[in-house]
């Protein structure tokens, strides 16, 4: 989601439905057609990657607010026929999904998927990196900048804007399927409206156009949330003044901006 917010500059508002259908994908291949986990898996992330082909071509001819409501749209269309297609997805009260087994083994416990998504996040940050510091990574900042600038310099910001959509979508698929696979379960709050809003803040909190921010906004909003409960009643209030008091001390972004008083501080 950074790759396409921070550094291409196009805004999503529905990546939660990619999130959703990467463990729905896989849990209804494997539950209800029989197919093996390690198969449904890539399967379900393909279709997904399929899926954001199609609608990202006439979508992402939109832009600024509209493209936001595009993209917003989609996300509720994906919680919609999740909810209501009961027979598939088990409907509002959500369906179990089977174990990941790899050639006989099953994927279980904390410690062994604790690895498995420190090496998934790893090798995400290494494509991250490898990517912006490409040409196609400098075509994505030039559209930032200015999509007609970059369209003289002979950039096709369609073919552009497509690619990162569809490998946000990937990864985003990924996400869920492994999620689906560790959880057992998943419901179609994992395709609801706030749960895109909370990776958005995720990229905003830790600094759009960093790949490093986008890795400390999301573990920063994963704990915080489970630190401030005993507080009790008062934890939404104090967790909304935190990302108030932060916008407001790093407007760029917690990484960019330390990076920034970092810099200074040097001289």
């Amino acid at each position: 989601l950074n790759l396409l917010i921070g550094f291409a500059g196009q805004i999503s508002l529905g990546h939660a439905g990619f999130f959703a259908l990467g463990g729905y994908g896989s849990a209804v291949l494997a539950t209800h057609y029989g197919l093996p986990p390690w198969l449904s898996l890539p399967l379900a992330c393909a279709g997904t990657a399929l899926l954001a082909l199609l609608i990202g071509r006439p979508t992402l001819r939109l832009k600024g607010h509209t493209l936001a409501m595009a993209t917003l749209g989609l996300g509720v269309i994906i919680a919609i026929v999740i909810t209501t297609e009961d027979r598939l997805t088990g409907g509002p009260d959500g369906m179990s999904v089977p174990p990941l087994v790899l050639f006989g083994w099953t994927v279980a416990g904390e410690r062994t998927w604790y690895w498995i998504s420190g090496a998934v996040l790893l090798a995400t940050v290494w494509l991250a990196f490898n990517l912006i510091e490409s040409p196609r990574g400098r075509a994505l900042r030039a559209l930032h900048g200015s999509e007609v600038a970059a369209q003289t310099l002979g950039i096709d910001s369609g073919r552009a804007k497509l690619q990162v959509f569809v490998l946000s979508a990937l990864v985003a698929a990924v996400a869920g399927a492994l999620m689906a696979h560790y959880a057992g379960f998943i419901t179609p709050a994992k395709a609801s409206f706030m749960h895109s809003v909370e990776l958005v803040i995720m990229v905003v909190f830790g600094g759009m156009a960093s790949v490093f921010g986008a890795v400390v906004g999301a573990a920063v909003l994963t704990m915080l949330p489970q630190l401030l409960t005993v507080l009790k009643d008062y934890e939404m209030m104090v967790f909304g003044a935190v990302l108030i008091a932060t916008m407001v001390f790093f407007p760029q972004g917690v990484v960019p901006t330390l990076a920034q008083w970092w810099a200074r501080r040097g001289p």
